[in-house]
C-alpha cells in the first residue's frame, strides 16, 4: 500500500472520528498510539489540523465575544506550533526511513519535504470533507450547492495529482534520484527568547 493511500485512509478516519462528536474540546483517541508507525503520526497530525480547523471557523463569527476571540486567537497559534512539530517529526520518520538511501551523483534536491506535502494532504481532506457538506446541505440554495459541487470536483483532483506527486517523490528519495532534506520552519514569534515583545521587560 502506497504511502498516499495510508494518509487519505487515516485522515478519512480522523475527520470522520472527529465529528462524530463535532467539538473543538472533543478527546482525541488514536487507535494507533500503541506504535511508532506512520499511522500514528498522522493521526495525531490530522487531529491537530481537524481541531483548528473548526476554530478558524468559530474565530470568524461576527459577534464573537472579543475576549474568547482573544482566547481562541491564543489557541490558534499554540496549535499552530504544535503542527509544525508534528510535521518535522513525520519528517524525522522518513529520514529515518530512508536513512540508507544512497542520493546518485546527479541526484536533485525538491523544494517541500515529504512530511509538508503530507500537511497538504491533511489539509485538503479537511477541504473536501466540508465541501462536500455545503455542496449537499439542504438549507443551501441550489446555485450555491451547484458552485460547491464544481470547487468539490477541483479539490477531488488536486488530491488525486497531490497523492500521485508525493508517492513519486519517495519514490524518487529511495532510488537515489532525490535527495531528502529538511527545511526546518525555525518559528521565531512563539519562542520566548526570541520574540522581542515576549523577552522584553518594557510593559
Amino acid at each position: 500500500m502506497s504511502v498516499s493511500v495510508i494518509c487519505n485512509d487515516v485522515f478519512k478516519k480522523v475527520i470522520d472520528d472527529y465529528h462524530l462528536l463535532d467539538f473543538i474540546d472533543a478527546k482525541k483517541s488514536n487507535p494507533y498510539s500503541d506504535s511508532l508507525s506512520l499511522e500514528k503520526i498522522i493521526y495525531d497530525k490530522c487531529w491537530i489540523d481537524t481541531i483548528q480547523w473548526h476554530l478558524e471557523d468559530i474565530i470568524r463569527k461576527p459577534n464573537i465575544n472579543p475576549e474568547e476571540a482573544l482566547k481562541i486567537k491564543r489557541r490558534i497559534d499554540s496549535s499552530n506550533q504544535d503542527r509544525t512539530d508534528m510535521v518535522e517529526e513525520l519528517d524525522d520518520y522518513f529520514f529515518d526511513k530512508f536513512s540508507n538511501s544512497k542520493p546518485s551523483n546527479d541526484a536533485i534536491l525538491n523544494t517541500e519535504t515529504p512530511a509538508w506535502a503530507i500537511d497538504r494532504l491533511s489539509i485538503l481532506s479537511l477541504k473536501i470533507f466540508h465541501m462536500n457538506e455545503e455542496a449537499n446541505r439542504e438549507s443551501a440554495s441550489v446555485e450555491h450547492r451547484k458552485k460547491c459541487s464544481e470547487k468539490l470536483e477541483l479539490l477531488l483532483t488536486q488530491r488525486k495529482n497531490l497523492s500521485k506527486a508525493i508517492d513519486q517523490l519517495l519514490n524518487n528519495i529511495s532510488n537515489g534520484s532525490v535527495i531528502i532534506s529538511t527545511y526546518k520552519q525555525m518559528k521565531m514569534y512563539n519562542d520566548e527568547s526570541l520574540n522581542p515583545e515576549l523577552y522584553s521587560k518594557d510593559d
